[in-house]
């Protein structure tokens, strides 16, 4: 069990008021909020908004700051023991018409980090494709490149292949990953699986227009990449150049200045030592992962913490000061990657 995970179960049985001296200043993400969801197996991004609310309601206790304070922060962390950045990955369209909306009601400041390739053609996230391959392909054998042979003929086998599957693809070089998505694509009439992308709306990207609507209501616009897709070991330096300078360069052509970023994935498997050194390199102040901690863990100002919230995190209180116990992995990990 990771400590996001581990924080996140003993957070429900201790009482908030037991924590309130011991916390430590960390950054929370969520990706999407719409106000139903029709299939957990595929719109696993989205937070339903009763669930959002009861979220921010948590985190009223604590003083949510702009991502403009985080070098006050990151120097005197003792001094905000109580401080919390709120942030969205990815650059989903309910950020805007149901998100944005709740945060202002909570009046809450958040950034937003857009992946700048599906803002720019709309190309739907590259493991919803795959969720729609896994649970809505045609009953078969199938021989995808750069993956095993998989069987979809039930629910089991679904979830299985699902579940290794999305793994496996996420290891490969992005190149070879292009490949095998085109090929589950082509599991499917062409119609039939513009008709079922149809059907989750939640999965649709922002206009540039809308970034820019966003901007100007004071929400932070930071780079999660150009394409939605690990920067790890297996990626080529000229390829996580691209990613992170290329998407600098467009959200500073069509929005403004872009000092932050963050890892897609980024988890220790996601992320290698090449991808934060060209996040450095492309001229970014500071970068995040999805590794559990506080964010007074130290080290690399490229490689630093953040948890995931999970769908049902209302007991934010208790849960939030327990981040720090995994500083020790952050700082491990950071070393590693030197």
């Amino acid at each position: 069990m990771g400590i996001g995970q581990w924080a996140r179960e003993l957070g429900r049985w201790i009482p908030p008021a037991a924590l309130a001296c011991a916390g430590r200043p960390a950054a929370l993400f969520f990706h999407g909020v719409e106000p139903a969801t029709a299939d957990g197996r595929v719109q696993t991004n989205h937070h339903e908004v009763a669930a959002f609310r009861a979220i921010l309601q948590g985190l009223k206790d604590f003083d949510v700051l702009p991502l403009s304070a985080i070098d006050d922060v990151l120097a005197y962390p003792e001094k905000h023991r109580r401080s919390l950045f709120l942030m969205s990955d990815d650059g989903y369209r309910n950020t805007l018409t149901v998100a944005a909306d709740i945060l202002d009601e909570f009046k809450m400041p958040w950034s937003l980090f857009v992946s700048t390739a599906h803002i720019d053609g709309g190309a739907p996230n590259p493991v919803f494709l795959a969720r729609l391959f896994f649970f809505y392909a045609p009953p078969g054998l199938y021989d995808l490149p750069h993956l095993v042979p998989l069987r979809l003929d039930s629910e089991e086998s679904r979830m299985e292949s699902a579940f290794s599957g999305i793994a496996a693809l996420r290891s490969l070089p992005a190149e070879k990953a292009e490949e095998t998505l085109a090929a589950m694509a082509r599991a499917f009439a062409p119609e039939a699986l513009e008709a079922l992308i149809e059907r989750f709306p939640s999965e649709r990207f922002l206009s540039w227009d809308e970034v820019r609507a966003l901007s100007r209501r004071g929400v932070t616009i930071g780079a999660h990449a150009e394409r939605h897709w690990p920067m790890h070991r297996g990626q080529s330096a000229e390829w996580l150049a691209r990613q992170a300078a290329g998407a600098k360069a467009r959200i500073e052509a069509e929005v403004g200045p872009c000092r932050f970023f963050a890892y897609p994935f980024g988890n220790t498997h996601d992320v290698g030592p090449l991808a934060w050194k060209a996040v450095r390199d492309a001229g970014y102040s500071h970068g995040f992962t999805t590794l559990s901690g506080s964010l007074s863990a130290g080290g690399n100002p490229f490689l630093l913490p953040r948890y995931g919230l999970g769908p049902r995190d209302s007991h934010i209180a208790a849960l939030v000061p327990l981040l720090a116990a995994g500083n020790g992995r952050v700082r491990a990990w950071q070393a590693s990657l030197a």
